[in-house]
């Protein structure tokens, strides 16, 4: 089996021991991305615009394994508050074209950075 480390400077570098992603064959598994902006380093209030930054540094990544949003086949998505739901699913529909990938959606207690969403995803490399 084939593993490789994908490191992109379109999206913000990993805040502990872990990768953007590591490609296992035709595999790409994404580390969970919060809405940081990769060029300021900061991160916005708004959990939408958190939500677009996430989405968008997921994008960049993809692309850099060479693989894109229609080649993602499941996604874990991580909500500091479930009250974000709906309009983090609006947002995540808009990102990814159908047919859909699998998906789990968790509340949790706290996310680094204090950020209202991460999102991570695995998905095919073309």
């Amino acid at each position: 089996m084939k593993r490789e480390i994908i490191k992109t400077d379109a999206a913000p570098a990993a805040i502990g021991p872990y990768s953007q992603a590591v490609t296992a064959d035709n595999l790409v598994f994404i580390s969970g991305q919060l809405g940081i902006d990769p060029a300021t380093g900061e991160m916005p209030e708004s959990v939408a615009d958190q939500t677009k930054l996430a989405l968008n540094n997921l994008d960049a990544i993809l692309t850099a394994a060479g693989s894109s949003a229609a080649d993602v086949v499941k996604t874990t998505v991580l909500l500091a508050d479930m009250g974000d739901f709906a309009l983090v699913n609006e947002l995540y529909g808009n990102y990814f074209p159908s047919p859909y990938p699998a998906r789990a959606c968790f509340a949790v207690k706290t996310l680094p950075k204090n950020g209202k969403v991460e999102i991570e995803c695995v998905a095919i490399r073309r």
